[in-house]
């Protein structure tokens, strides 16, 4: 199994109280997870691009 994190920046919306990168870090470490990103807008369509890249290069 493998599982894909990503974690929205939400501009300053989420980043503003969350740690976004401490976050993204800790989830790296995780058991089965392949892929932890964050990005500023994740439901843009660069950020819905990289979910679909890895979905297709990672087989997430």
């Amino acid at each position: 199994m493998k599982i894909g994190v990503y974690i929205c920046h939400c501009g300053i919306n989420i980043a503003a109280t969350v740690d976004i990168e401490k976050v993204t870090a800790f989830a790296k470490t995780l058991p089965h997870v392949a892929v932890a990103r964050n990005y500023q807008y994740m439901c843009s369509d660069p950020g819905q691009d990289l979910i679909k890249n890895d979905i297709k290069n990672s087989g997430i």
